[in-house]
């Protein structure tokens, strides 16, 4: 909280701004590096107070190698094969030298344990994806703040709860994230003085995306990999829906566009605010919903979650093509 101010002064100072396009919300000039005040508080608290055993030592080293290729693409944009590369290596630091990976599907499709290959390469398609839908759902004032707070709130607490000695720490890594992330929020709602930046979503994406897989591992609570689709529901749906699009288009799915849910709810007729709360709103009633009938099982809960996903995308579907009517 008391470094943005300073951070915004100078970007203002050596012009480091994001400049507004057809694909953003923002008019104005506006200082995108937000992440540096939520990596600085993150870093801070969690290796002052935290404990840095079973994993968390290696995830800080995984936050380090992000922090310093999102600066660099906050600063002078770089392409995605390079960011991807520098996640590879992130994520084989947490894989490989603090076993950090899912080894069971628990039963989702009739599949448990899994071969020690798959386990590593589906970990790594866990972790660069839910890095990548905190990435890609930072396009409004306070959004992508706003998820992580409530998905970090979510997982925190059930590894208060249930953690024991191999996960309680983790509770921790929660904690301190969501620190930075409030304190980073109070200059992030809407109008906007900073933006997160990748700075700042690669490292949140990163941290919620161990925090996932850990969660999943622990096994606190019956189905956890569908409970713990349901706690990410807004991102991973966004990241999905926008790939499917673009692809149905025959463009590449990292091509940037304004179909993002976000975009969509705009276009409705809502506020910036009134947005962010909505889909705050959706991914609250979701995480309810997973953890309250956790008992009946990953099929289930999958199935029922596919079939919000499709009533979903109608209804985003047909309010876009009634606008375009109207506009036309």
């Amino acid at each position: 909280m008391f470094a943005v101010p300073s951070i915004i002064y100078v970007a203002h100072l050596k012009n480091i701004l994001d400049q507004p396009n057809k694909r953003t919300v923002h008019e104005s000039l506006t200082p995108r590096l937000g992440g540096l005040a939520v990596f600085a508080g993150f870093m801070s608290a969690l290796t002052i107070f935290g404990n840095l055993n079973n994993g968390v030592q290696q995830l800080l080293a995984g936050c380090i190698i992000l922090f310093f290729i999102g600066l660099k693409d906050d600063l002078v944009t770089i392409s995605a094969f390079k960011k991807f590369i520098v996640q590879l290596l992130a994520s084989g630091v947490v894989m490989v030298i603090a076993d950090i990976r899912i080894t069971s599907f628990q039963g989702i499709f009739g599949i448990n344990e899994l071969p020690v290959g798959v386990s590593y390469a589906f970990s790594f398609l866990v972790i660069v994806g839910i890095t990548n839908a905190i990435n890609l759902i930072d396009g409004l004032d306070g959004l992508a703040g706003t998820m992580v707070l409530i998905i970090a709130s979510t997982f925190g607490w059930f590894f208060y709860q249930y953690g024991g000695p191999l996960f309680e720490n983790f509770a921790f890594v929660a904690v301190c994230l969501l620190g930075g992330i409030m304190g980073f929020l109070r200059y992030n709602f809407h109008k906007a003085t900073i933006f997160m930046g990748d700075t700042g979503s690669l490292v949140c994406g990163f941290i919620i995306s161990i925090l996932t897989i850990q969660f999943i591992e622990m096994r606190a609570v019956p189905s956890s990999p569908s409970v713990a689709l349901g706690i990410l529901f807004v991102p991973l749906f966004d990241t999905l829906r926008v790939s499917l699009i673009r692809i149905s288009k025959g463009i590449s799915p990292f091509s940037p566009d304004k179909n993002h849910i976000h975009h969509c709810i705009l276009g409705m007729g809502f506020r910036q605010i009134s947005t962010v709360v909505i889909l705050a709103i959706i991914n609250i009633f979701v995480i309810l919903f997973v953890i309250r009938f956790a008992d009946l099982g990953n099929q289930y809960i999958i199935t029922v979650l596919l079939g919000f996903s499709v009533i979903l995308s109608i209804i985003l579907g047909v309010y876009r093509v009634k606008r375009t009517q109207t506009v036309t």
